[in-house]
């Protein structure tokens, strides 16, 4: 290295592949593309960022020949530089902003939006005044009220034994006595993170900066590996410079992405494109033959058989496209963790609200239920991020008593489960294991405590099969709750909502005093004459509640028989969905489908090894996997129906524009955001909606907030679309998740309730546009097709252990009825207006993704050339 006194200035052309003395990373080019030079007296490799950081926070001068910067063209302009250069800079640079301020920007913008929509909504249309929140009241984990849309709030659970459950008796004209919940702001807000603050990074630049100085001044001998750069190699990252890699380590690992796609190796997989090849050109040799080749005394056998070959022939080319370019994902927990989720630091890791649904508890056992609900509980995620919630579609009062007990089961599994880093976290599969348990153990109070939490799970099985006998005789007048009040679900066509909040943040505690996450039981209002649309209006049912109650950015969709498995899972989805460049453009995260109990010859197929390990897969290639209907996890936003942001396309400038003094900004932002609007809006279908969120924002803040009668029409219009819920309005403008801070518990409460009114999506896009999709009894394929058709993209993820394992059908009976399903739902399909052959043209589904979707749904009707041929014969 050159000492200070024989620094000079270096070359244009050496600059290129040299690294920041700072932070390791590359020292990058100019906006016009040449090597960019921080320092012009003695050419100091610096990067941008931390040349930038430097003029602003430091002291704004070059580290090696204290030689203060000038501005260069892109850069902010900061204090000094008029009185440098005594005019401003012409090249434009003080339009440029960093998008982290921008972002913080727009967050607030989108907070003051939603806090004044739902202020106007509250004070002016219904006529009562929101006080503030109260989030100080300590609330005994023992009062656990049933919240329904005609009925007081009361009751006191000491314990979750079903003699104790009680229900106050309905009240005509009488209001609700909420039981105060606790709900923080913002689940996701940081309370280290300042809205003025340019990034997240400059903390750790200052750090970088500082270290270096110190090193400096005190001349410590530069870190080396020991081995030249040549013998290090161009795949070191720190084989260009041997300074500071003891700072940087730590920095860059948290800065690089949080995962990857791993193409599958060319020795593997040509050798299957080549049988294809080959298959593909003996079957054009068949085709031709028997198409030139007729039979003429029987000339109808000929014709049908002809029709049927080429049926199967374009069905097995369609099959093919998954398979040509499959590819495989790997995550990166620790840099996940590095980047959100430091120890001593206040988690930044993104809430997620879990959805379990089940219907009949005599068909899908409440003990099942019971082990997934707990195996959610101990997910590997801080306790304030993770709320579950329980739909019970049959409102059965069987599961609300299993439910209970669960909760309070859980205060004791969920701290052995996290203490001794068990897996998996469901009591029934972990304690059935037939493993070595001591394994990696060195505690020495774990045998003791297993063997007694063996005993206590023993003890709740026995109370909740207690439970499922005592169900099996109802009596004649119903189910009656401890006071004698009628169970509103007696009849399970014709009931009011239900509301439960069994834990959460102060409403109760486990057994070594730490929080536990948020389990809610909910059931939607059943009316005669309404249409309730099975489980996919259950789930939109979810959807609404939970973005009222907690609002999570994210939401992971699991069948009452899928217990999570891998303790991380919710981690290694987080890898792509916070990933800063392709979380903004992923719908949803689909994981593969395992199942216990299966036979060793797996006789009903329930294994798909085909379609889960490698169609999946090579869709994953294209556009992303479909979605299969459970162990998924969900970007909220693409589910409200909007369109992803699009990807920003940099043109070099022509000769014309160079000459004539190269790419001007536009005149008005308004003029470059219509521009956008145009491109965004170019090659769409029709018959595909887009709703764009910048948009709808631009609409709410165009009307001014002095004006209430244009706050309202704004109100007015998102309602048209989501419903009359001034709430759950404010909530879809929450890009980040959380709730209004100038909404009480009880009006959270309250809403909730309305939201799963029966009536509530009458002449809104629910079910059409907005979550999931009605009209099949296969929505989980047309939903994730959809969000394919708006221009998102999904990920299959595959982790080593499986992250979710659930019950596959023991029967033939259960199977033929599980195919038949899928069969009907793929027919509905492709005759309705989502047929992938004529829906969304023009759009931004990609031809490969239409065509293999287009196989998944015309494989079902594949059966019918089958059946023709062997009825011909």
């Amino acid at each position: 290295m050159e000492s200070e006194g024989e620094a000079g200035a270096k070359p244009v052309t050496a600059l290129g592949a040299q690294v920041c003395q700072i932070c390791s990373d590359g020292v990058g080019k100019t906006v016009d593309g040449e090597p960019f030079v921080a320092c012009d007296v003695c050419a100091f490799p610096v990067c941008r960022p931390c040349y930038e950081y430097e003029r602003k926070d430091g002291n704004q001068s070059c580290p090696q020949c204290k030689t203060r910067y000038k501005r260069h063209k892109g850069s902010p302009a900061i204090l000094g530089d008029m009185e440098e250069d005594g005019a401003p800079a012409a090249d434009g640079a003080s339009d440029f902003n960093y998008d982290s301020e921008n972002q913080n920007q727009n967050q607030n913008q989108k907070q003051k939006i939603s806090e004044r929509m739902l202020s106007w909504q509250l004070t002016y249309s219904r006529g009562e005044e929101v006080g503030a929140p109260n989030y100080d009241k300590d609330v005994s984990h023992n009062h656990i009220p049933l919240l329904t849309s005609g009925q007081e709030v009361s009751g006191e659970l000491s314990a979750a034994s079903p003699e104790r459950l009680s229900m106050a008796s309905p009240a005509v004209g009488g209001g609700k006595r909420v039981h105060n919940i606790p709900y923080s702001s913002d689940i996701n807000q940081s309370p280290n993170i300042r809205a003025g603050d340019p990034g997240l990074g400059n903390v750790a630049w200052k750090e970088r900066v500082d270290g270096w100085k110190m090193k400096q001044e005190k001349n410590v001998v530069p870190m080396s590996t020991g081995l030249a750069a040549s013998e290090r190699g161009a795949g070191d990252v720190d084989a260009s410079t041997d300074v500071l890699v003891d700072d940087s380590l730590l920095n860059d690992e948290a800065r690089q992405p949080l995962s990857r796609k791993v193409s599958i190796p060319s020795s593997r997989i040509n050798p299957y494109r080549m049988v294809i090849m080959l298959r593909l050109v003996i079957l054009c040799i068949f085709l031709h033959y028997r198409i030139t080749n007729p039979v003429p005394n029987a000339y109808p056998l000929w014709l049908v058989s002809v029709i049927c070959e080429i049926w199967f022939a374009i069905s097995w080319i369609l099959d093919q496209f998954p398979k040509w370019l499959p590819v495989n994902r790997e995550t990166y927990l620790d840099r996940l963790a590095l980047r959100y989720d430091q120890e001593g630091e206040p988690s930044q890791l993104a809430a997620v609200d879990i959805f379990v649904s089940t219907v009949d508890p005599l068909k899908e056992p409440p003990l099942v239920t019971a082990n997934t609900v707990l195996s959610i509980l101990a997910v590997d995620y801080p306790v304030d991020k993770v709320s579950c919630y329980v739909s019970d579609d049959g409102a059965a009062m069987l599961t609300f008593e299993a439910l209970a007990e669960t909760s309070e089961f859980a205060r004791k599994w969920v701290p052995f489960s996290k203490k001794y880093s068990i897996e998996p976290r469901a009591p029934e599969w972990y304690f059935a294991q037939k493993i070595d348990y001591l394994k990696d153990k060195v505690h020495p109070s774990f045998v003791k405590d297993r063997r007694a939490m063996k005993r206590e799970y023993e003890e709740f099985k026995v109370r909740v099969n207690g439970l499922v006998a005592k169900a099996q005789k109802v009596p004649e007048e119903g189910w009656v709750m401890q006071d004698g009040t009628p169970w509103p679900g007696n009849n399970i066509r014709d009931h009011p909502g239900m509301i439960q909040v069994f834990l959460g943040q102060s409403g109760g505690l486990d057994t070594e005093g730490n929080e536990l996450p948020r389990l809610v039981y909910v059931s939607r209002e059943k009316r005669p004459g309404f249409q309730h649309h099975k489980k996919a209006g259950a789930m939109n049912a979810l959807v609404r509640v939970s973005a009222v109650l907690t609002n999570g950015p994210f939401l992971l969709n699991l069948d009452c028989d899928h217990y999570i498995n891998n303790s991380k899972a919710l981690r290694e989805a987080m890898c792509f969905m916070m990933d800063p460049n392709l979380g903004k453009h992923v719908c949803y995260v689909q994981f593969p489908q395992r199942f216990d109990g299966i036979d060793r010859n797996d006789r009903y197929a329930n294994r798909n090894t085909v379609f889960f390990d490698i169609n999946l897969r090579g869709l994953d290639g294209i556009q992303g996997p479909v979605y299969v209907g459970t162990g998924c996890v969900f970007n909220r936003t693409a589910l409200y129906g909007y369109e992803p942001p699009l990807k920003p396309k940099h043109k070099k400038p022509g000769l014309l524009s160079s000459l004539c003094g190269g790419n001007r900004k536009k005149s008005s932002k308004s003029s470059k955001k219509g521009t956008d609007k145009k491109k965004s809006n170019k090659h769409v279908d029709p018959t595909v909606p887009i709703f764009n969120l910048e948009d709808i924002e631009e609409g709410v803040e165009g009307t001014g907030f002095d004006d209430e009668k244009s706050l309202l029409m704004s109100q007015m219009s998102l309602e048209k679309r989501f419903g009359q819920s001034a709430v759950f309005v404010a909530s879809t403008l929450m890009e980040n998740g959380g709730v209004p801070q100038s909404a009480t518990p009880e009006t959270l409460l309250k809403e909730a309730i309305h939201v799963i009114s029966c009536g509530y999506e009458d002449k809104t896009d629910w079910g059409s546009e907005i979550g999931w999709i009605y009209g099949s009894v296969t929505e989980d394929i047309l939903t994730g097709f959809k969000m394919h058709a708006r221009g998102w993209r999904s990920i299959y993820c595959m982790p080593k252990r499986p992250a979710f394992k659930g019950s596959a059908p023991i029967n033939l009976s259960d199977r033929l009825n599980q195919v038949l399903r899928w069969a009907l739902g793929s027919v509905e399909i492709l005759f309705s207006r989502h047929c992938p052959i004529w829906y969304g043209y023009g759009g931004r589904l990609k031809w490969l993704e239409r065509s293999v979707t287009l196989q998944a749904y015309g494989s079902s009707p594949s059966s019918f050339p089958s059946l023709l041929l062997e009825s011909w014969r």
